[in-house]
């Protein structure tokens, strides 16, 4: 009950975003990922979509990765992690990291023009999480832990109000 709590009171002090924050055409985007695969949302309906921004400078970005992959292996049947890394000179140099750090969920090689088909990336990291109809669910600007991102999947799971996009994820003082 406490931690119930605890998770509401933390969603209500972070910020919140709007479905306007979002990019109206999101059920349309496309990216193409580090092996040439194309991915859009609309591929991963039925499954929660997580949109992590990125890059190998950011020491955030580094700590969170860790816990997106756990989640990802453990959860592929219902979740689908796409990273996208940002503010890169050399693809290479991306590609060595996504090795280095045994990540095994598609990574795209991002820009501007990649990001505002999703939304604002102000800075990173940042995650867009999509529920499995493919509406905006959350958004989060810092640092994510895979235990903030199942608390809230299961609590919007149980919501019978569909998405809850005004929400934000938090990191529960991280």
């Amino acid at each position: 009950m406490i931690r119930h709590l605890s998770l509401a009171l933390c969603l209500l002090i972070s910020l919140p975003v709007s479905a306007q924050a979002v990019n109206a055409q999101t059920t349309g985007f496309t990216f193409t990922d580090h092996t040439g695969k194309k991915l859009t949302l609309s591929d991963y309906k039925g499954k929660w979509v997580l949109i992590n921004f990125w890059a190998t400078w950011c020491p955030p970005c580094l700590k969170e990765i860790p816990d997106l992959v756990s989640l990802y292996e453990s959860r592929k049947k219902d979740v689908m992690i796409i990273g996208v890394a940002m503010d890169y000179r050399d693809p290479k140099t991306v590609l060595k990291f996504v090795k280095s750090l045994s990540i095994s969920y598609p990574i795209v090689l991002g820009d501007r023009k990649i990001a505002a088909q999703i939304g604002p990336v102000s800075m990173l990291p940042t995650t867009y999480l999509f529920n499995p109809e493919g509406k905006p669910a959350a958004y989060k600007v810092g640092l994510i832990s895979r235990e903030d991102l199942e608390e809230f999947m299961r609590e919007d799971s149980r919501d019978a109000k569909g998405a809850r996009s005004d929400k934000a994820l938090n990191q529960k003082g991280r």
